[in-house]
């Protein structure tokens, strides 16, 4: 995962702070005796864990926008979802012919609508999304937009998706910047998995291999350590075709169309990290975007 912040202040006085603590004259004279008797006793502060404006000890300020049957719902649903059973229960009706009968179906997403969705979700549109938000902030607490999608082989998709991330950009901006902490996105949803998975084995392989070379890469940082798990390639892959640097530059370029739009509207963004065997491409298109949105 990375976070795009702005760039530090330069540290210009860190030389003369340090020019300034090392530069004690040498006449042993001009320094004050140590008189112990004189030494003040220590003031020793004590933090009062409930003087913070969000304390987690205060149970019922905390949850006093909540009612108790939501409360109660939300036990509900949590220790119904560690239920192994249950959850492979669920899996199984939801890939089921189940969902292809019109009554099966309704009555099936009425009740994930309103346990498991309503739990975990904020909404099924931005304006649901930024009611919730705002309500969360009520409580003292920021909320994170995530337009939840990944995975995906469909340029058509990707396409779509990025819209669905640029209006949760738009979103953000439209709320209180105390409100919102991040955008977060993933890149699998705008860059085609076969293409994150390719690109990360040449990224491994030449880990492994320093001579070999990618034609298409992009000035960047490092994205492998001399313990990073390079497993999942244990063959030489073939280069890239033509047709997949395109496809992978397609997809780099939406990235950069999120991140500028981040960069112009003040919204911080989160690229979150996905699956071990496509990490290494999206790492290399995280840096890539800083250095090139800055």
């Amino acid at each position: 995962m990375a976070i795009r912040f702005s760039q530090p202040k330069p540290l210009h006085k860190l030389r003369y702070l340090t020019r300034t603590l090392n530069s004690a004259s040498s006449s042993i004279s001009a320094v004050s005796p140590l008189n112990f008797a004189e030494k003040p006793e220590p003031t020793i502060e004590k933090h009062d864990p409930f003087s913070s404006p969000l304390n987690i000890y205060d149970h019922e300020k905390l949850f006093s926008l909540i009612s108790s049957a939501k409360l109660l719902r939300s036990v509900f649903n949590l220790n119904l979802a560690a239920v192994e059973p249950v959850v492979d229960l669920g899996k199984w009706v939801m890939n089921s012919r189940l969902m292809d009968i019109d009554i099966t179906r309704e009555a099936i997403t009425g009740l994930v609508r309103h346990t498991f969705y309503e739990h975990f979700c904020a909404g099924e549109s931005s304006a649901e999304a930024e009611r919730c938000v705002e309500k969360v902030n009520e409580a003292g607490l920021r909320g994170m937009l995530v337009y939840a999608v990944e995975h995906t082989d469909d340029e058509n998709e990707c396409d779509q998706n990025l819209r669905g991330f640029l209006q949760t950009v738009e979103s953000a901006k439209t709320l209180a910047p105390s409100s919102v902490s991040f955008v977060v996105a993933k890149i699998s949803a705008i860059c085609p998995m076969s293409i994150l998975k390719r690109v990360s084995d040449l990224l491994r392989w030449q880990q492994k291999d320093s001579s070999f070379r990618l034609p298409w890469k992009f000035n960047d940082f490092p994205i492998f350590s001399d313990h990073s798990p390079l497993y999942h390639t244990l063959e030489r892959p073939e280069p890239l075709t033509q047709e997949e640097e395109n496809e992978l530059q397609v997809g780099y370029d939406r990235l950069l169309k999120l991140c500028r739009e981040c960069e112009e509207g003040n919204v911080p963004l989160v690229l979150d990290a996905e699956d071990t065997v496509v990490q290494p491409a999206i790492d290399y298109l995280t840096y890539a975007s800083a250095i090139d949105v800055q």
